[in-house]
């Protein structure tokens, strides 16, 4: 059993300008097959942006996704954890503060994301969470 973040962590940082159109950042996770991208400026985290983000926050309210940035609609200053903090720490925090993905920050500079089906796969990969986060994701549409 894994016991600490970096042996279950996505590796690599998947990053926006805050700056940058919810376009953009939509494109971009169509393209990494992601769910959420880290906006950051330079090594500088600010906040993380989800599929959700935009479907929530400017589709559903009406606005257009081409003249909002990201940085006015994501979530600043996430919570964070190290590579070399505990699974079981992650997971604790995740249930506490209600997120599913949490960027991984070492020595200040984000290196990656854990998410709840990471923990899943690590934890019980028998588990329906874990094989639906191993699943191909659905390219419909």
């Amino acid at each position: 059993m894994a016991q600490f973040v970096r042996e279950v962590m996505t590796f690599g940082v998947v990053a926006v300008r805050p700056d940058a159109s919810l376009v953009e950042a939509a494109r971009l996770m169509r393209a990494q097959d992601i769910g959420d991208v880290l906006v950051a400026d330079g090594d500088r985290l600010i906040g993380v942006i989800t599929d959700r983000d935009i479907a929530v926050r400017v589709i559903a309210d009406g606005n257009d996704p081409l003249t909002v940035s990201v940085g006015a609609v994501c979530t600043r200053d996430p919570v964070c954890v190290g590579p070399d903090d505990g699974v079981a720490a992650a997971a604790r925090l995740m249930r506490s503060r209600a997120v599913r993905r949490l960027p991984v920050v070492e020595d200040g500079r984000p290196v990656g994301v854990v998410s709840i089906g990471d923990l899943a796969v690590a934890e019980n990969p028998d588990s329906a969470l874990a094989e639906i986060s191993l699943a191909n994701p659905n390219n419909e549409g």
